[in-house]
């Protein structure tokens, strides 16, 4: 009967050790990303300069860590606004440099930038000495 009791516990014992793990973390990253284009800007600017925005954003440490490269403009300065498509906002976070591409960074969000974030309310923006007002806007998209 002993043998019989062994055998089944560590029968137990094998087939928890081999069982498949179900705990998988959910992942806490969000990718974002928007095109630059004059005619996101509000007036819309006439231009041939382009862009993308990639960025990801860790909903757990609130950081967003963002790529930004763009072509066919010299900057003068970029920033991350608060803003829907359409409207014009303040800014938030300043680009560290701008003088090359791509601008690369991380910044922490407050609660209220992350909720504008992962509501399609912040755009990034770089303005020339053509356009101070800004020359091409990429308008931010959470997937």
């Amino acid at each position: 009967m002993k043998k019989i009791l062994l055998a089944a516990i560590a029968s137990l014992a094998l087939a928890t050790a081999c069982k498949k793990d179900d705990s998988t973390p959910t992942p806490t990253a969000t990718a974002v990303t928007g095109t630059f284009s004059g005619s996101n800007e509000v007036p819309a600017v006439t231009t041939s300069a382009t862009g993308t925005v990639t960025a990801s954003y860790d909903k757990t440490s609130m950081i967003l860590t963002y790529n930004v490269v763009y072509s066919g403009l010299t900057p003068t300065a970029g920033h991350f606004h608060l803003g829907m498509p359409g409207t014009n906002g303040s800014i938030i976070i300043l680009f560290p440099y701008v003088s090359y591409s791509p601008i690369v960074g991380s910044v922490l969000l407050t609660k209220a930038q992350e909720t504008a974030l992962l509501a399609g309310g912040l755009y990034a923006n770089l303005h020339t000495a053509t356009n101070p007002g800004g020359e091409i806007r990429a308008n931010l998209v959470a997937q």
